[in-house]
C-alpha cells in the first residue's frame, strides 16, 4: 500500500484536511503533512498545541478487509510512532492509554484516530503529533520534545518518510493477514 503525500503550508489541522480530501476526491489512503496547524485536534475534543516546527501529519486509509478494533488499530499506530521515534531516542519510550506516548512521564506524541464513511466505505485517519523542537504547556500534563532529551534538531522531512514507509509496509501486512483469515 503507498500513500499519496499531500503537504500544506498550514491547515486548521491534517485531520480535518484528510476528512476533506476523502470526501471531495477518490483517493482511497494518503498522508496529510503541514507546516503548522491553526487548530489542531487532539482526544476527547481537546485541542493540540501546534508549535511552528513540530511535526503534523496525519494518514489515511480505507478500512476495507481489516477486522479489527479500533482500539488494536490504535495500539498498532501507538507502536509504529514509538518504532520511528526509536530510532533517534535508544532509552525506554512508554505508551499511555489511549494514545500517548512518554519519554521519562513526558508527552513527546499524541495520536489522535478519526473514522468517517464516504459511499458505505470507512476511512481510518490517524493524526500524529511529535514534538520536535518545541514542548507545549499543558496543565498537569508534563510535555518533551527530541531536541530537549537529545541536544540537536531531527531533519523532519526524515520522520516524514520514516513514517511513511512503516505505515506503507505495516498496513500492506495487516491487509495480508485479514485477507488470508476472511478466506479460511
Amino acid at each position: 500500500m503507498k500513500f499519496k503525500k499531500f503537504k500544506f503550508k498550514k491547515v486548521k489541522s491534517t485531520n480535518n484536511t484528510a476528512i476533506r480530501i476523502i470526501k471531495n476526491y477518490n483517493f482511497k489512503n494518503g498522508m496529510v503533512i503541514s507546516e503548522s496547524q491553526t487548530n489542531g485536534k487532539g482526544q476527547y475534543g481537546k485541542k493540540w498545541i501546534s508549535h511552528k516546527g513540530n511535526l503534523f501529519i496525519s494518514f489515511f486509509h480505507e478500512l476495507k478487509n481489516i477486522n479489527m478494533s479500533l482500539s488494536a488499530l490504535t495500539k498498532i499506530n501507538c507502536l509504529l510512532v514509538k518504532k520511528a521515534l526509536e530510532k533517534y531516542y535508544k532509552k525506554k519510550i512508554t505508551f499511555k492509554k489511549p494514545n500517548d506516548l512518554l519519554i521519562n512521564k513526558n508527552k513527546i506524541s499524541g495520536i489522535l484516530q478519526e473514522v468517517i464513511s464516504k459511499s458505505d466505505n470507512k476511512y481510518l485517519i490517524v493524526g500524529i503529533g511529535i514534538n520536535l523542537i518545541k514542548s507545549p504547556k499543558i496543565i498537569n500534563y508534563p510535555t518533551t520534545n527530541l531536541f530537549n532529551l537529545l541536544d540537536k534538531r531531527i531533519n523532519k522531512k526524515v520522520i516524514e518518510n520514516e513514517l511513511k514507509v512503516l505505515f506503507e509496509k505495516n498496513l500492506s501486512k495487516l491487509y495480508k493477514i485479514n485477507n488470508k483469515l476472511n478466506k479460511i
